[in-house]
């Protein structure tokens, strides 16, 4: 049988109030009873029941975390941080992979509130779903527009798309293409297609954008990057909204002899530590990922210890140009 706090309590020599105190971290209790209290739950390899306390705490110290798919190398090494983060602050993180399913999206968060999530960390396309508003339950978005009463982390986007644009054109580019995903999606990295738009126009240029619907469809990015080239013979400049984009499309140009960059130069946007090491020649535009996931986590927490600011309710994280040998 496992044992209880009452086991606790006799090998201990206390009462099982004394241990629930220890494990509660409640009033005052000696150096040497809490040793007592915690060699007798090592030798009886006792662990507290976290549901229970959870209704003792009125906390679960649980977050849930929504986001399209953790495979791709932005939303893997984001979920890789907000765990490790989440951890040093004592909370554990359900993952859910969405697949930008809006009926999936709406299942998970209902499986995390029967859950009793202290919050919810959400990174996914889908806006206006009501139900994260339902228990007052503190939301923290990440490039996404869920509401205008969840507070959105994200980078510089519009920043980030001048600096690629503006860097292709001083490299002598007459012909740009941008790559980037359904612009009908409320995010804010909706801003670096907008960049490029205001770029081009103001150097007399013509913007062109090809949209991948499917944007972790990697069949589809291949598809694209063939169309490209083939409707676009003169293209000598490519910026993509995100690495996986730029790395499908120098995979495509090369096998049709093109030399990249003498006759492409090619742009990416998020600099992974992924893509970092499987194409480190990449020229991109490098989001603080880091940065990014200590920041929700910090004011998801605020939210749940009731201390949130209101003027913080958009938050936009500095980028950094990472100039490798695609330009």
């Amino acid at each position: 049988m496992k044992p209880k706090i009452q086991d606790v309590a006799k090998l201990a020599k206390v009462s099982p109030t004394t241990v629930s105190r220890v494990l509660n971290n409640r009033g005052y209790i000696s150096k040497e009873t809490r040793k007592k209290v915690e060699k007798a739950m090592k030798e009886l390899n006792y662990f507290p029941n976290d549901i229970a306390r959870s209704l003792f705490n009125k906390r679960t110290n649980l977050i849930g975390l929504i986001l399209p798919t953790t495979t791709n190398p932005f939303f893997g090494e984001l979920t890789f941080n907000i765990e490790n983060i989440c951890n040093s602050f004592g909370y554990k993180v359900l993952i859910c992979n969405s697949l930008n399913d809006i009926d999936k999206e709406k299942k998970y968060v209902e499986m995390l509130m029967r859950n009793q999530v202290d919050g919810i960390i959400v990174g996914t396309h889908n806006d206006g779903i009501l139900d994260y508003h339902r228990q007052n339950l503190p939301v923290i978005a990440i490039d996404r527009n869920l509401s205008e009463s969840i507070p959105i982390i994200s980078s510089d986007n519009y920043l980030g798309g001048k600096i690629a644009t503006e860097l292709l054109i001083s490299k002598g580019c007459k012909s740009i293409i941008n790559i980037d995903g359904p612009w009908e999606l409320e995010t804010p990295a909706k801003l670096r297609r907008r960049a490029y738009q205001d770029i081009m126009r103001e150097n007399n240029m013509n913007p062109i954008t090809y949209e991948i619907c499917e944007t972790f469809n990697l069949e589809r990015q291949h598809e694209i990057a063939r169309k490209i080239l083939s409707e676009h013979p003169e293209v000598d400049g490519v910026f993509a909204s995100n690495d996986l984009f730029a790395a499908s499309f120098i995979h495509e140009a090369k096998i049709l002899g093109k030399d990249i960059p003498r006759d492409i130069k090619v742009i990416g946007y998020d600099g992974t530590e992924t893509c970092q090491a499987l194409l480190p020649e990449l020229t991109t535009i490098q989001q603080p990922i880091k940065l990014i996931a200590k920041t929700a986590v910090e004011m998801l927490i605020k939210e749940i210890e009731g201390e949130f600011n209101n003027s913080s309710m958009k938050i936009c994280l500095p980028i950094k140009l990472m100039e490798g040998k695609t330009t």
